[in-house]
C-alpha cells in the first residue's frame, strides 16, 4: 500500500493509510478545504456578523441603530436562518445571536439560550 498524500510506499499496519502524521495532515486539510472562493467568503461574511453582535450584545439582549451596524461593517444579507415565531415576530440569527429590524432604523439584538 502507498501513501495516499506522497505515494511513498508504506511500512507497518496493513490499514495504514499515509506514511507519517505531516503526510495525514497535509491531505486531511486539502480534504477538508473550502472548495471555492463564494465558500471562504460567505463563512467569512457570517464570522464578521458573529463577531460584531458578540461584541455588542454582551447583556443577552441590546437595542442598536441599523446604521450603526452598518458602520461596523455588519452585513444584513448574510444570516444563517430565520425564525419566525408566533406573534409573527421575524428575527434572523447568525447562530446563537439573532436580531429583528424594528421601527426607526433600530436593531434589536437578542442572544438564543441554547
Amino acid at each position: 500500500m502507498n501513501c495516499l498524500e506522497c505515494g511513498e510506499k508504506i511500512i507497518g499496519r496493513s490499514d495504514k493509510k499515509f506514511c507519517n502524521d505531516a503526510c495525514r495532515n497535509a491531505y486531511n486539510n486539502k480534504q477538508n478545504k473550502d472548495s471555492s472562493n463564494l465558500m471562504r467568503n460567505v463563512n467569512n461574511k457570517l464570522r464578521k456578523n458573529y463577531r460584531i453582535l458578540n461584541e455588542i450584545n454582551v447583556d443577552g439582549k441590546t437595542k442598536i441603530s441599523k446604521s450603526k451596524l452598518d458602520g461596523l461593517g455588519f452585513d444584513f444579507d448574510y444570516f444563517t436562518n430565520l425564525k419566525v415565531y408566533k406573534n409573527g415576530s421575524e428575527y434572523k440569527f447568525i447562530y446563537d445571536h439573532g436580531y429583528k429590524l424594528l421601527e426607526d432604523d433600530f436593531v434589536l439584538i437578542v442572544k438564543n439560550q441554547l
